[in-house]
């Protein structure tokens, strides 16, 4: 297979995340308005760069975190392996402390190793894995496609990120993200390295 540069975001804020709703792979929310001008930032600062491709989960507020970029008429393809993870019974939920004890159990567990704990209706870390990688196989037999925008979510890029650098998926939370927070990254030789992480300068314009 042949080198790339993956540049790897989070979507834009929504207004599920500003309350503190779980919103995971069953909650289709739109970018509210901050959320729309992160996207903007972000396209201000990187319209520049020569995309071959973009991919994006099939949610609706991934795809309009790159709509400018979309806009520019470079190729665009949803991909639903790239979706947020299940959250099951708690998507469109408010945490409550009653209910953090349940959604943070399941959190400690993960950390310990047992990434294979699905939350109440909803994936474990390695059903996330499993539908990651088979998508991840498919934009890297394309290799005619050197530079690549991917739009994603938060817990599906931390266990991505795992699955790309060969770390222990219960090693996930090392990885921070940000509403459109970048990670940029090199896959040369059948291997990938990390050159940025969660990296939020282009904010700078919304001040």
């Amino acid at each position: 297979m042949s080198s790339k540069k993956i540049y790897l975001i989070r979507h834009g804020q929504t207004e599920y995340n500003r309350v503190g709703i779980v919103q995971g792979s069953g909650v289709d929310s739109d970018l509210n308005d901050y959320g729309r001008a992160q996207a903007q930032a972000f396209f201000e600062t990187y319209q520049r760069i020569q995309f071959d491709k973009i991919y994006t989960s099939a949610l609706k507020r991934s795809i309009e975190s790159v709509q400018g970029f979309i806009g520019l008429g470079i190729p665009h393809e949803a991909l639903k392996g790239l979706n947020e993870i299940s959250w099951g019974k708690k998507e469109g939920q408010k945490i409550t402390p009653e209910e953090d004890v349940y959604y943070h159990d399941v959190l400690n567990q993960w950390r310990e190793g047992n990434t294979g704990l699905r939350i109440e209706g909803g994936e474990s870390p390695e059903d996330v894995v499993k539908r990651l990688s088979v998508d991840m196989n498919y934009i890297l037999s394309n290799s005619d496609e050197k530079t690549i925008l991917i739009c994603m979510h938060g817990r599906a890029i931390r266990i991505l990120l795992c699955y790309l650098l060969e770390r222990p998926l219960y090693e996930m939370d090392s990885f921070e993200h940000s509403n459109l927070g970048l990670y940029r990254l090199e896959y040369q030789d059948e291997k990938f390295s990390l050159t940025l992480s969660n990296d939020v300068a282009h904010f700078n314009l919304l001040k």
